[in-house]
């Protein structure tokens, strides 16, 4: 088998480790997309085995078993069965949880019957052993007849070892099992046999899986005819079949875990995990600590990021100062500051942000606490038609609602999912996070309560609150609104604590800026080059009046130039294309507080809300001569006709809490009516968001004012 062939797939339980070994043996080397047909992630990525020789991992969903239920699961039995046509993995690691070993022994006894090259790679042995269980590895193999290798990827122990039997299997120095795990033919010996006249190379275990699931599989009208004729000629019952095959596994599993674990009494050890649940998830202090914890989080955004927040805007404003004094004028000149660079500014200004928030919430969710959250908040999700399932979306929300409503595919119930996907658009994602910043920066004073509780970090933390209520707010609206009836339950798994994977911490980190700066960026910049034209050029005869009419200023004996030129810069902005757009919009957005430059920043960040602060940055640049000043200082001296300051504390309040609320993203209402596959219901959170907003941003510009 070549190097470039070799295709392995890594499956197991959730929260088995599966994520940790996947960037263990990829490091970098990752990409990731969509299953053809399914919005589901697909990671793969590349690992090297031994010098001269890589392969591709594909990382599938967890998985408990191989009968699926959730859009995911299903994606994982396809590959499996090697029905999928895009996916065709050579082997198969398959990775359980040590400490939880019986459970994730079942899914493992399954791949075997498979007959599909098999590596067990144990995680968590440490945590087995603090449970007081003991695990005889080499017996463990030999009565599974598969390789198993102890593995940490967290501290890259044992990686080796997994790679030099991976090779070993590519160069069929070790071949799948050749003895059942248990008797399955027996079961259904007559329809198994026949099924296997159709496909002979079809093993046993497989062969059931096509009497249970053919319909799903991609096969022919007349396959799909014999299969049905085999189950009513031989009076095949598969929900009987999977119970008595549950049983007989788990028969088999005691037998080998009495062989080869050995386990002392539960009840004389109490895990950490345990002890510290007991606190986490009090029905009191529990939300004390979780309010703390995101507290501090919109706390750090401030905190780690102002120092090299104000170095880029200083870097940018020095760049500009010199560029304004060292190239001669000109459109091409205006185009590099006004337009390249004071775009570029906008995006690069607020990585520090993005990688600190990414990197929290990557700790968050390695420590194991994220999935408390899920918990915590189960039962009031339950009042407004939501369920614990509705959090994790909702959560991953504050990075992007674009994966965060893919993922909504794991919640069973229909109506809850449905809630879920309506509301998620108001969790604060990452590309509010730009706008929010600026605007406090403008509005709120750099105060601190006690010496620590910024008040700017408080205001943040209000933001991201104020979405999660009215996103629970509107789901019991339509709570009443939405006539599905079925019935859910919400199971959840609470993984075991860990301390967080530093390395991954900083992968994810470097990873997600660089997805702002590639996809954001690009919408910044082409929108920043846009503005930068509408707003140097404009109607021939307005902008001909008004060049002759500042050349006889000019040329006026005794004449301010400085002063004159600010003024001809002032009303050559006014009186450009984007000064025409803005002033036509400027009555709708006068009763929030806006002037027409702000309404400019609310057409164009339609497309993409993290655009206004794209929008100010060439505005503002192309209004001002001072190059040498920041964004925000330019933005701090704005001033209406009459004088007045346009950022005020109201007009500031009121636009954040618009940006909390309107939907501005193109690409969220592209997936919502891809996965509701119509566009009924993009619409209505179009129009509801859009409404809400408005009604909301007047309201505090009144109360403010």
């Amino acid at each position: 088998m070549s190097n470039t062939s070799l295709h392995i797939a890594l499956v197991g339980n959730p929260n088995s480790g599966k994520s940790s070994l996947f960037n263990g043996l990829t490091g970098l080397n990752q990409k990731v997309g969509n299953f053809p047909g399914v919005t589901v992630d697909k990671k793969t990525g590349t690992a090297t085995l031994e010098p001269g020789f890589t392969a591709n991992i594909i990382d599938l969903p967890g998985t408990y078993s191989l009968y699926p239920r959730r859009a995911d699961e299903w994606v994982s039995y396809k590959v499996l069965m090697h029905v999928d046509e895009h996916v065709k993995p050579d082997m198969v690691v398959l990775v359980a949880d040590a400490s939880n070993l019986k459970r994730n022994l079942l899914f493992c006894s399954q791949m075997i019957d498979l007959k599909i090259p098999v590596v067990v790679a144990l995680t968590m042995v440490d945590l087995a052993a603090r449970k007081g269980i003991s695990i005889d590895l080499e017996e463990l193999e030999r009565e599974l007849g598969v390789p198993v290798v102890s593995i940490n990827p967290r501290k890259n122990k044992g990686l080796p070892q997994l790679k030099k039997v991976l090779l070993q299997i590519a160069r069929q120095q070790h071949k799948p099992s050749s003895r059942d795990f248990i008797g399955i033919k027996a079961l259904a010996e007559n329809a198994v046999h026949a099924v296997q006249k159709i496909f002979p190379a079809l093993p046993d275990y497989a062969a059931v899986h096509y009497l249970i699931n053919h319909e799903s599989f991609p096969l022919t009208a007349e396959v799909h005819d014999k299969i049905e004729k085999i189950e009513a000629v031989n009076n095949f019952n598969s929900t009987r079949l999977q119970a008595e095959e549950i049983l007989q596994r788990y028969g088999r599993i005691r037998q080998i875990m009495q062989q080869s674990v050995v386990e002392d009494d539960p009840l004389q050890r109490k895990l950490f995990t345990e002890k510290l649940d007991n606190l986490l998830l009090h029905r009191t202090w529990g939300y004390v600590i979780l309010l703390s914890v995101l507290f501090l989080l919109f706390q750090s955004i401030f905190w780690l990021a102002e120092y090299p927040m104000n170095a880029i805007e200083w870097i940018f404003a020095s760049v500009s100062g010199w560029l304004s004094g060292a190239i001669t004028s000109g459109w091409w000149s205006d185009l590099i500051i006004n337009g390249i660079i004071a775009g570029l500014s906008g995006i690069l200004v607020f990585i520090p942000q993005i990688m600190i928030l990414f990197g929290l919430v990557t700790i968050l969710e390695d420590t194991g606490y994220m999935a408390r959250i899920s918990f915590l908040s189960d039962k009031l999700m339950r009042k407004v038609g939501l369920n614990g399932k509705s959090v994790m979306p909702m959560i991953s929300g504050f990075a992007c609602a674009v994966p965060a409503i893919m993922s909504t595919r794991n919640i069973e119930n229909r109506k809850e999912r449905l809630l879920t996907i309506l509301v998620t658009p108001l969790m604060s994602c990452s590309a509010r996070l730009p706008v929010y910043t600026i605007l406090i920066s403008l509005v709120i004073p750099n105060h601190y309560f006690l010496g620590f509780l910024s008040l700017q970090g408080l205001v943040m933390m209000g933001l991201y609150i104020l979405g999660v209520v009215m996103a629970l707010v509107v789901s019991y609206v339509f709570k009443w609104i939405i006539k599905i009836q079925e019935k859910s339950f919400f199971i959840l798994e609470l993984p075991t604590y860990h301390a967080p994977r530093w390395k991954n911490v900083g992968v994810t980190m470097i990873e997600k800026a660089r997805i702002f700066v590639r996809d954001a960026g690009k919408v910044i910049m082409v929108i920043s080059l846009l503005l930068w034209f509408l707003s140097s050029y404009g109607p021939s005869n307005q902008m001909n009046n008004l060049n002759a009419r500042y050349e006889k200023l000019r040329q006026q004996p005794n004449t301010d130039k400085v002063t004159l030129e600010k003024e001809y810069r002032s009303e050559k902005l006014e009186n450009s294309y984007a000064g025409v757009m803005g002033r036509a919009i400027e009555p709708a957005i006068a009763p929030l507080g806006y002037d027409w430059k702000i309404g400019i920043a609310l057409v164009t960040s339609i497309a993409a809300r993290e655009v206004f602060v794209g929008t100010m940055a060439t505005l503002y640049s192309v209004g001002e001569d001072n190059e040498d000043t920041s964004l925000r200082q330019k933005m701090q001296l704005a001033a209406r006709p009459n004088g007045t300051k346009v950022y005020t504390l109201a007009t500031g309040i009121s636009l954040m809490v618009f940006y909390v609320l309107a939907m501005q993203c193109m690409s969220t209402l592209a997936v919502v009516k891809r996965e509701t596959k119509t566009w009924k219901w993009p619409i209505i959170q179009l129009v509801y968001m859009t409404f809400l907003a408005y009604v909301m941003a007047w309201l505090a510009y009144i109360i403010a004012s």
